[in-house]
C-alpha cells in the first residue's frame, strides 16, 4: 500500500518543484528501474561463487598432479590454474585441435560425464619421457600410434584418480574411465548447447608446457551445486581438527611403499669371467665380513647395519642411522 502524504508535505513538495528544487524529469528518470539483457541461449547457471569452489578444488588437483607426476616421469612437473569460465559445449568442442587427448569419464555416483582435455604436446612429453626420452615434443601434429595409446590411457588414468581427493569436501566420487578419444567429433558426450563450466589448468613438464581442460557439465553438477561455495566448504573443512587431519597424513604416508636394499659389498669382473659364472664360485666383494653393510632407502644412504638370518630368510641388524649431516 502507497504512502499516503500529509496536507503539509504536498504544499512543502509543491514549493520545491515551483522554485526549482526538484525537477520532474530526474524524479521519473529516479523511478525507472534497469533492465539487464538475458541471453536464454547462453544461462548463467554457473555463479562466480561456484567458479571459485571449483577453482579451490583443481588448485588442490594441480599440487596432487605436481607431486605425482615425477614419479613416473623423472622430471620436475608445474600445475597450476590458469583460468575459469563458463560456455556451451559447442563452444568448447569447436575449440579443439585435431589431435588431442579426451579423456571420457564417468563422474559416478553423479549422473553424466566429464570430459578431461589435454593438447597433444604433453602427451608427446610424456610418452617421450616414459619411452627414455628427454621429454621433448613434435614440430608436426600427428596421430597417436597404437603402441602409443596405452600410454596416453596410463596418463589420462592418473589423472583421473587423482580427482577423487580434492572432491572428497564436496562428494565422495568414484570416477570411471569409459573410452579416450584423440578426434572431437567422437567425443560428442554432452548437448551442444548444455552450459560447462572449464577450468583450465597450466601444465609444465620439463621445457615443454601445455593445458589441461576439465569440462564439467551442469547436468552432471546440478545436484551438488548447493555444495559449490566456499562458505560450505570452510564449514567442512574446520570439523576436522589438526589432530585428526595429521593421523590421515600419517595413515597415507604409513602405506607408500619404499625401496630398501643392503649393499653386500661390490667388485669388478671382467665379461668374460661374468659369462661362466656358474654354481659355487666365490666372487670376492670389496666388505670384510665384520664391517657393517650400507642400507639404501631409495637411492639414499640411510643405515648401517649386521648381516644375518632370522626364521629362516636372510636379514640385515640396524647398528647406526647415517645423519644427513654426516654425508
Amino acid at each position: 500500500m502507497s504512502e499516503v502524504l500529509s496536507q503539509n508535505e504536498i504544499d512543502n513538495l509543491l514549493q520545491a518543484l515551483s522554485t526549482g528544487e526538484l525537477d520532474v524529469d530526474q524524479m521519473q528518470n529516479a523511478d525507472e528501474k534497469k533492465v539487464k539483457d538475458y541471453d536464454f541461449r547462453r544461462p548463467a547457471k554457473f555463479s562466480k561463487e561456484h567458479l571459485r569452489t571449483l577453482e579451490m578444488i583443481y588448485e588442490h588437483y594441480g599440487r596432487l598432479l605436481s607431486t605425482t607426476l615425477p614419479l613416473y616421469l623423472r622430471k620436475n612437473v608445474s600445475v597450476g590454474v590458469a583460468n575459469s569460465e563458463t560456455v556451451t559445449y559447442s563452444e568448447f568442442s569447436n575449440a579443439l585441435s585435431n589431435p588431442v587427448i579426451l579423456g571420457i569419464i564417468n563422474f559416478l555416483p553423479l549422473q553424466g560425464n566429464i570430459i578431461l582435455e589435454l593438447q597433444a604436446n604433453i602427451g608427446f612429453s610424456f610418452i617421450d619421457r616414459m619411452l627414455g626420452g628427454e621429454g621433448g615434443t613434435i614440430d608436426k601434429p600427428r596421430p597417436f600410434t597404437d603402441i602409443e595409446m596405452p600410454l596416453i590411457e596410463k596418463l589420462v588414468t592418473i589423472c583421473m584418480q587423482l580427482m577423487v581427493e580434492p572432491w572428497q569436501t564436496v562428494l565422495d566420487i568414484s570416477p570411471i574411465m569409459e573410452r579416450i578419444e584423440t578426434n572431437p567429433q567422437f567425443a560428442q558426450v554432452i548437448s551442444p548447447t548444455d552450459m560447462i563450466a572449464i577450468i583450465t589448468l597450466n601444465i609444465k613438464i620439463g621445457d615443454t608446457e601445455g593445458l589441461m581442460n576439465i569440462c564439467l557439465p551442469y547436468f552432471t553438477l546440478e545436484s551438488v551445486m548447493d555444495k559449490l561455495n566456499t562458505k560450505y566448504w570452510f564449514s567442512t573443512m574446520q570439523k576436522h581438527n589438526d589432530e585428526s587431519y595429521g593421523n590421515h597424513l600419517e595413515s597415507l604416508v604409513s602405506r607408500v611403499d619404499v625401496p630398501v636394499k643392503a649393499v653386500l659389498g661390490k667388485c669388478n669382473v671382467s665379461v668374460s669371467d661374468f659369462v661362466h659364472l656358474q654354481a659355487g664360485d666365490i666372487i670376492r666383494l670389496d666388505n670384510r665380513v665384520n664391517t657393517d653393510l650400507q642400507v639404501y632407502v631409495g637411492n639414499i644412504r640411510k643405515f648401517t647395519a649386521l648381516p644375518g638370518t632370522t626364521k629362516d630368510k636372510y636379514a640385515v641388524r640396524i647398528t647406526s642411522v647415517v645423519r644427513e649431516e654426516d654425508e
